[in-house]
């Protein structure tokens, strides 16, 4: 049985691409959703093994939003939550990601980080 995919929401395509290779290149299955409301539509749509999302994305919603709509509608994913960010100086960012107690990393950040982080959180992919 192959692991269900991680859900990526980030709106920088280069981040995006960045996550997105590194994170195959490790084993894994990913989803990609390029806002915080089409993260959530893909949430109540299909099965996820975790969610990496940026803290700021367009059209309204914050992985903060994200976050809170997990707690309530898919409790089983509130631990399986990271958060990226390259605003930890704004102090309502800072708030959001002290409130949730959702692990983050701050860009830019390396690769071996970044998929070290995601390891130590979700467990490594399966090798095929």
């Amino acid at each position: 049985m192959s692991l269900a995919p991680l859900l990526l929401i980030e709106d920088e395509r280069s981040v995006m691409d960045f996550m997105r290779t590194a994170l195959k290149r490790a084993g894994y299955a990913c989803s990609s959703a390029a806002s915080a409301a089409e993260g959530i539509k893909l949430l109540q749509q299909q099965e996820f093994s975790g969610v990496i999302s940026d803290m700021r994305t367009p059209g309204g919603l914050s992985g903060a939003d994200v976050h809170e709509w997990i707690v309530l509608h898919r409790p089983e994913l509130k631990h399986r939550i990271l958060f990226i960010t390259g605003d930890t100086v704004n102090q309502d960012t800072m708030k959001s990601l002290v409130r949730t107690g959702v692990p983050y990393i701050e860009k830019p950040f390396r690769v071996q980080q970044f998929v070290g982080t995601v390891e130590a959180l979700f467990g490594k992919a399966a090798v095929q």
